[in-house]
Formats: structure tokens, C-alpha cells, sequence
């Protein structure tokens, strides 16, 4: 029996706004897959969004930058086919600069995507990918990075529930061979200080099958989400 989803709370006018984070090759895209299924079985609406279609700002101009200048093949790595890729890897200091001014520009679009979104017709929203990523692209491990960070992130909306999906960089490499493996290991650790600086709601490496459990036991603590649909949790609850 499908469920009914058109009455909500007062207090839970707008859509559940959730976001999927991690570095590639860490599972984001079959999670994603799974519980936007999973919502949709369950009758409720759900819009899903990729950041870099959907929020980059000046993304053709950005793509075709790192493929002129910074000789990046701008393909997706598949195992057996490995890709060149020089964009994020690359930290040279005045790309750091340039990708902290963009990454502004990324911030003001997201809000006015995010405010777009809430009004549409959608209980959930889920993001490929949110500002999150962009900053972890940069070295955090300095103060006046993370400085940066906290302030950027001070104005944008944040998620209802923002996950973390963290892998090993040689598995994650395994899946997406796109970056050497030594920038692999700065980037997860770029994550996890940001899931410090954000609380980013963390899914540790396991199965697919144990990773989607715990996607779904967390989003069950979230409050609003019960607001949506009171029969909610018996619809996606995990086995």
C-alpha cells in the first residue's frame, strides 16, 4: 500500500536536504543509487542533484582549464582503464588560490540551488557531492585553510544529514584508478578533518551492503525525516 506523504508537520515545512561526500572510488554514486530507490519504493518524492551539473560555477571553463593547461585527460578511471588525472591533485599555490575564489562562487550558487529545490515538490533532497568536496581539496592541514572552511560553510545551507563516505585510498584507487595513490592518502585525511571541522556523519569502509545499513540506521535519527512519512522507518529500516 503506497504510502501518503502529503501531509507534514509544522515544524517540517521544507524537504530533508541530505548529501553524499567522499573520495572518488569510495561508493558515493551506488549509495546514492540504492536509497533514492529505497525513497521512492517507499512513495516518497526525491530530487537528486550533482554539484558539479548542478552548482559549479563556470564548470565548462574549469574543465577545459584542466585539460589545457593542466594536461588532465578529464576521463573517469574504470578498473583495467586507468585515467591521467592532474585537477584536484594538483596543489600548486596559486591553484589554491584560484579554487578558494571559485570554491566562493560554488557557495553562493548552492544556496540559491538549495532555495530552489525547497520549493519544489520533493520530500528529500539528495546532492552528489556537496561544498564539502570542493574544500577537501584543499590543505586543511593548515589553520588558515580550515579558517577559510568554517567561514564558507557558515553560509551555506547545511544538510540534515551530510555523510561521509570514507575508503581505503588503495581500494578506492582499485575502483576509480584516476589519482596516485600518495594524493589519495592527503585527500582522505583532508576529509576526516573536515568531517571534524562540518560534522560530517561518517560511513566507515565495509561492505556495500553494511555501508547502506548504516546510511540508513543514521538518517533514522534524524528528526525531520520522521516528518515526511510516519511509516517512514518500517518502509527503508535495515534488515
Amino acid at each position: 500500500m503506497p504510502m501518503s506523504v502529503d501531509s507534514r508537520p509544522a515544524n517540517c515545512k521544507q524537504p530533508v536536504l541530505i548529501s553524499f561526500s567522499g573520495m572518488d572510488g569510495s561508493g558515493k554514486s551506488t549509495q546514492i543509487e540504492t536509497l533514492c530507490c529505497q525513497l521512492a519504493d517507499a512513495g516518497i518524492p526525491v530530487m537528486r542533484l550533482a554539484f558539479w551539473d548542478h552548482v559549479a560555477g563556470l564548470s565548462k571553463w574549469r574543465a577545459a582549464f584542466s585539460h589545457k593547461f593542466l594536461k588532465s585527460d578529464g576521463r573517469v578511471g574504470e578498473p583495467g582503464k586507468p585515467a591521467q588525472r592532474n585537477d584536484k591533485n594538483n596543489r600548486a599555490w596559486y591553484l589554491i588560490l584560484a579554487r578558494s575564489a571559485l570554491y566562493l562562487l560554488d557557495a553562493f550558487n548552492l544556496r540559491r540551488v538549495v532555495e530552489s529545490a525547497r520549493k519544489s515538490d520533493a520530500r528529500v533532497i539528495v546532492f552528489d557531492r556537496y561544498i564539502y568536496d570542493q574544500l577537501a581539496t584543499l590543505p586543511l592541514e593548515r589553520a588558515a585553510v580550515r579558517s577559510y572552511a568554517r567561514w564558507v560553510l557558515s553560509f551555506v545551507p547545511k544538510p540534515d544529514v551530510a555523510y561521509l563516505l570514507d575508503a581505503e585510498p588503495e581500494v578506492a584507487r582499485e575502483r576509480k584508478p584516476e589519482y596516485p595513490v600518495d594524493f589519495l592518502h592527503k585527500y582522505r585525511h583532508s576529509y576526516l578533518r573536515l568531517r571534524d571541522v562540518a560534522d560530517l556523519a561518517l560511513i566507515e569502509p565495509q561492505s556495500q551492503a553494511d555501508s547502506q545499513a548504516a546510511i540508513v540506521r543514521r538518517l533514522l535519527q534524524c528528526a525531520r525525516i520522521h516528518g515526511v512519512s510516519s511509516r517512514f522507518s518500517g518502509s527503508i529500516a535495515p534488515a
